[in-house]
C-alpha cells in the first residue's frame, strides 16, 4: 500500500452513499449483495449506485462477480486492511501502549484464531 492508493480509497469513501454502501457490503461478508438489493437497501436508483460502485471499485474497495443475471458486490476486505494498516503503520513510534486502545477497539471484530 502506498500513499496514492490510500488517498484513492479514502476519497472513494468520502461521500455518504459510497460510505454507506461499503459499510453494508462489509456487513454482508462473505456473501456480498446483488446490485439491485444494495440499491433497494440504500434507497438509491440503480444507475446512481452503479456510479458509486465504480468509484469504489477503482479504489479497490469493492469487487463484483456476475452470478447468472445479477452482479454480486463484495467488500474487498484485504484492501480495507491494507488501507488501515497504512494509516496506523507508524502509530506508536516505538511505544505500543499508545496504540493499545485502537487495537482493543478493533479486536471484537475478529475473534482470536483457535490453535
Amino acid at each position: 500500500m502506498d500513499e496514492a492508493s490510500t488517498i484513492l480509497a479514502l476519497g472513494a469513501l468520502a461521500q455518504p452513499t459510497r460510505l454507506e454502501a461499503f459499510r453494508l457490503l462489509v456487513k454482508h461478508e462473505p456473501g456480498g449483495l446483488p446490485a439491485g438489493e444494495l440499491a433497494r437497501l440504500l434507497n438509491v436508483p440503480q444507475n446512481t449506485l452503479s456510479s458509486h460502485l465504480a468509484i469504489l471499485g477503482r479504489a479497490g474497495l469493492v469487487q463484483s462477480e456476475r452470478q447468472s443475471r445479477s452482479v454480486v458486490y463484495r467488500a474487498a476486505l484485504a484492501q480495507l486492511r491494507e488501507t488501515m494498516l497504512f494509516l496506523v503503520k507508524d502509530c506508536c513510534g516505538g511505544r505500543p501502549e499508545l496504540c493499545a486502545p485502537l487495537i482493543a477497539d478493533l479486536t471484537p471484530c475478529s475473534p482470536p484464531e483457535v490453535a
